[in-house]
């Protein structure tokens, strides 16, 4: 009966951890749902605004010189940002963008950490405890930016990185992250986010119809590179909180699953040990009336 006993208090223990991933499924489900629709409205602005400047820088030289977001900074230091989340229990998501920044560093950027030039900022805290567990040093972090992302305070973040970039702290920066496809697929991206490179189009000309110049490139230019870097970071933050929410949402209903099957087979167990233990005190009785009808 003891055993009985133990397989009942399984059930039990089972089942109240199949609310919990039900109910965690639930609330990423009704999360990813606000990612997703901040992600499909920040997508077409950003293609758009990245496209007019790609456009603008093709056509002739713009900027007269004065393009340091085109060219590696003057710094000897390269900085990494690794974005990630504050809570686990979302499969790979974090392992992933750890592994990636790995990679980095023993592949392309590896002189860089070998020469202790390699600059790591964190933004999740699952992410640094696993580059701590790793001896992998992180030199600064900032993981309130990514529990409630908002424009202003990610620009103001971005701000920061630009200007080191431009004042010549970093000659590259690059973000690491995942980019959200759909709730069960999250890609991991590594891209260098300063400086930025524009195909150049000779056939380009700034008397295309569709633009209107005033009052010149250069000016129109150096008005949206600004929003274009900040709109870049905002939407790699958010591209990161969705793949979050669909990671965390697949893996919480995978999770429900395997309690279920669990409950399932414990069910069978608990049915096989009583109908087992009845049988016994079947025949014991059976056994204790045939010695009295012997006696």
């Amino acid at each position: 009966m003891a055993n009985l006993r133990d397989i009942k208090s399984r059930i039990s223990s089972v089942k109240t951890t199949r609310q919990v991933t039900a109910a965690m499924k639930m609330v990423s489900a009704a999360r990813l749902k606000k990612a997703q629709d901040d992600i499909s409205h920040i997508r077409p602005y950003t293609s758009r605004l990245v496209g007019i400047i790609q456009d603008l820088m093709a056509t002739e030289k713009a900027l007269s010189g004065d393009d340091w977001f085109t060219v590696e900074g003057k710094g000897d230091k390269v900085l990494v940002l690794a974005i990630a989340s504050n809570r686990g229990l979302c499969g790979g998501f974090n392992q992933n963008v750890v592994k990636e920044v790995q990679n980095l560093i023993q592949g392309s950027l590896k002189e860089d950490y070998k020469a202790g030039k390699l600059i790591l900022g964190v933004l999740g805290k699952q992410a640094e405890k696993m580059f701590t567990a790793r001896k992998i040093a992180v030199d600064f972090t900032n993981h309130d930016l990514i529990n409630s992302p908002d424009f202003k305070t990610i620009a103001a973040f971005g701000d920061s990185m630009i200007s080191a970039f431009k004042n010549g702290t970093y000659n590259r920066i690059f973000l690491v992250y995942n980019e959200f496809i759909n709730a069960a697929v999250q890609e991991i991206q590594s891209n260098q986010f300063l400086p930025m490179s524009f195909p150049v189009d000779e056939k380009n000309s700034l008397t295309n119809p569709d633009y209107i110049i005033e009052p010149n490139p250069a000016e129109i230019v150096r008005d949206l590179l600004p929003r274009m870097l900040h709109t870049l970071i905002f939407q790699v933050v958010l591209e990161s909180a969705a793949s979050e929410h669909g990671a965390r949402m697949t893996s919480m209903h995978k999770a429900t699953d395997n309690a279920t099957e669990l409950i399932r087979e414990l069910e069978l167990s608990y049915n096989k040990a009583r109908q087992a233990a009845i049988t016994n005190q079947i025949v014991e009785i059976t056994g204790g009336a045939e010695a009295l009808k012997g006696g």
